[in-house]
């Protein structure tokens, strides 16, 4: 094995001087670095819009929703709430039951449509907590306090302590002279950004109590959110809730309720089989294309070492240990490359995107170690495989005719 292993170190070295790669294995080197960089970012990319995308989701939303259908508002709460509890005894960290209506919401001359969601104290503690941007994230009984997205309190030109009226309909059903609206002043008390944009410009927050006696509610919501222990068993106690709760229960997942979001990113994987095609048929051409090269290139000094006693087999290690050599530099390079790119866009967010349209302000890429080795191995094993046939071909050339060859 030490012959090859000279014979390639040669080989892959410029003729003047053994400090620096030839021409040719520079670039099959830059063929294989831009091969796996593209591949690593673009899985990465994705799995950050998903991981990301479904953070914030989680943050903003609980694990399992429990709403009515057609909107539905659900009677029973006390029983019903203790029901879930005996059913999910020892898989949820919390059960909260919400009142959610649409109202307007109004500030001097401005006025936006909103979802005003009633909410209790451990919805609070878990979920609007850690979106908490300015202000307070607690809600007490006793005052009127609402809790913004960021969004709207720009569009509205709100900031905290100011007063802002909030109209709803009474019973559900138009205005009219005999069926005067609900109308109460709210006081700003907090404002939220949930890296969602979309959603921080329609949902506001108040306590659940204030929000029961708001719209005349008697033991009655519109839903429960809860957040489990495992989020793994979501689709399996799903299905438990949905045999066990009758109509109008449905019960739905953080997927469910965002599946126009988590439907793109899935349209967004779709490419990649035709990426990584791309990628392994540049990388075929390339390994092929510069170990072919060398034979021609080396062709004599083949011939020569083949009269001097050289076999098949070791002239066949030569070029799969170039074609190694040349990999392994490539990869190795491609996987820093890739994670300096993914360090700088995450620290700096040099990409930006547009919030309405990605629901991220930035490209968010994840950085797995899993997805550096698996790409890695890969190129590794399509090197070796792409290096066999050069191999091959110098293998059989004749001593004679080689060292003829000119």
């Amino acid at each position: 094995m030490k012959l090859p292993l000279f014979i390639t170190n040669r080989y892959i070295k410029a003729k003047g001087n053994g400090k620096f790669l030839s021409l040719i294995s520079i670039i099959t080197i830059a063929g294989i670095v831009l091969g796996v960089t593209v591949l690593i970012m673009a899985i990465s990319i994705l799995n950050g819009f998903e991981n990301k995308i479904s953070e914030n989701i989680i943050k903003f939303n609980a694990h399992l929703n429990i709403s009515g259908f057609s909107q539905k508002s659900l009677p029973n709460h006390y029983l019903t709430e203790q029901k879930l509890k005996k059913e999910l005894k020892g898989k949820y960290i919390s059960i909260s039951p919400y009142i959610e209506k649409k109202v307007i919401l109004s500030k001097k001359n401005k006025a936006e449509g909103i979802i005003l969601q009633g909410i209790d104290s451990s919805t609070v503690e878990n979920s609007i907590k850690r979106i908490i941007v300015a202000g307070s994230y607690k809600l007490g009984n006793d005052n009127f306090g609402i809790i913004i997205g960021k969004k709207l309190a720009d569009k509205i030109n709100a900031k905290l302590g100011d007063k802002i009226m909030v109209f709803a309909l009474n019973n559900n059903e138009p205005p009219s002279l005999a069926n005067m609206p609900i109308i109460e002043q709210f006081k700003v008390t907090g404002i939220y950004e949930s890296g969602m944009a979309e959603y921080d410009d329609v949902h506001a927050y108040c306590n659940f109590k204030i929000a029961e006696n708001f719209f005349e509610l008697n033991d009655e919501v519109t839903g429960y959110n809860i957040n489990l222990k495992n989020i793994s068993q979501i689709d399996s106690i799903k299905q438990v809730l949905n045999s066990k709760l009758p109509y109008p229960y449905n019960v739905r997942t953080y997927k469910d309720l965002n599946r126009q979001v988590f439907t793109w990113l899935e349209l967004q994987k779709q490419p990649i089989p035709i990426i990584l095609g791309l990628i392994i048929i540049v990388a075929i051409f390339n390994i092929v294309g510069a170990l072919l090269m060398l034979v021609i290139q080396k062709t004599e000094a083949i011939g020569i070492l083949k009269s001097m006693g050289a076999g098949n087999f070791q002239i066949v290690q030569i070029f799969v240990l170039q074609g190694l050599y040349l990999a392994i530099i490539g990869i190795a390079l491609g996987n820093i490359l890739s994670f300096a790119l993914s360090w700088l866009q995450n620290t700096y967010k040099i990409i930006p995107l547009p919030e309405q349209i990605y629901f991220l302000s930035s490209v968010p890429i994840d950085i797995d170690i899993n997805i550096y080795l698996i790409v890695s191995l890969l190129a590794l094993i399509l090197c070796f495989l792409t290096s066999l046939i050069p191999s091959y071909i110098a293998s059989k050339i004749q001593p004679i005719a080689a060292i003829k060859f000119n």
